[in-house]
């Protein structure tokens, strides 16, 4: 019995033993395969990419109009025209890029985000008590939340989508700090009334109409103190560089005028919607001249 019982024990002994010994074997031969297949399928990185991407800052904003930095890298390394999309790098990234691949970086105007608003809290009329989320989004399914329809709600969601702190709400109105403004269009997307656009700074300063609003001017009074009244004044003194479309003024900025012709403008505007954005001083708007009548001139 004790004999029985000691062979019994020691085959099990030598069982276990190749059992161990064959799923080591089995991992042996696995790993093999995975290696051999990992080198014949593994596709090689195009060092032209790679040296791209590590010339970019990672922001992964998606302000180039793609989905992350890997893919500008791989697009702009194709395509040489994408050269200088990459916002948040700025010239010397494009600098960076253009150097790995071997061509000559063209001046370009940086883009920043202008809000194309500039009415604050007291400024806006007819206004809708609202007490639900703190969100543009969700505000801007209540009708009449702020009276005007095109304007800046002001709950700030253009604010928590800024990863660079250049965008804040002040007195109910999106406001850029510009020194800090990458360009990288995540307040753009984060807009639910798309008012906030990415302009080419071809000047700092630069002149904007900081306003939406295509209602003729009775609705427009009725619910903003500074908004276009569709006045055409502006038109008026400097038909090169401003028009009319759909009751709002807007600038040619292929025929951006001069300084002189840009203070006359300015001057005869009888809203406070022309406005100088930029890191330099910003020219003060003449508030004062709201409500003069100057319209009807």
């Amino acid at each position: 019995m004790i004999v029985t019982d000691y062979i019994l024990a020691q085959l099990s002994i030598n069982s276990m033993a190749w059992a161990g010994l064959t799923l080591l074997a089995m991992g042996f031969v696995f790993v093999l395969i995975l290696t051999i297949a990992n080198a014949k399928l593994m596709v090689e990185q195009d060092p032209t990419v790679e040296a791209i991407l590590n010339a970019l800052p990672g922001a992964n904003c998606g302000g180039c109009g793609l989905a992350g930095c890997s893919a500008y890298a791989e697009a702009v390394a194709r395509d040489h025209g994408l050269l200088g999309k990459c916002g948040p790098g700025g010239e010397a990234t494009v600098k960076a890029i253009a150097a790995i691949l071997g061509i000559e970086a063209a001046a370009a105007a940086p883009v920043r985000a202008v809000v194309r608003c500039s009415a604050r809290a007291n400024d806006k009329i007819n206004s809708t008590r609202y007490l639900g989320v703190a969100s543009c989004r969700e505000a801007q399914m209540i009708t009449g939340v702020i009276g005007c329809p095109y304007g800046c709600i002001g709950y700030g969601d253009c604010q928590k989508a800024c990863e660079f702190d250049a965008i804040h709400v002040i007195d109910g109105l999106a406001v850029v700090d510009y020194k800090k403004c990458v360009g990288c269009g995540a307040c753009v997307k984060a807009c639910p009334r798309e008012l906030i656009e990415l302009r080419g700074m071809q000047e700092d300063p630069l002149l904007v109409i900081a306003c939406s609003t295509l209602d003729k001017a009775k609705e427009v009074r009725s619910y903003c103190k500074v908004g276009c009244v569709g006045c055409g004044l502006c038109a008026k003194q400097v038909p090169t560089m401003f028009q009319m479309q759909q009751n709002l003024a807007v600038i040619d900025y292929e025929k951006y005028g001069s300084q002189e012709e840009r203070d006359r403008a300015q001057d005869k505007c009888p809203r406070a919607l022309m406005v100088y954005v930029g890191t330099n001083t910003q020219r003060e708007t003449k508030r004062e001249g709201i409500s003069s009548g100057n319209e009807n001139k």
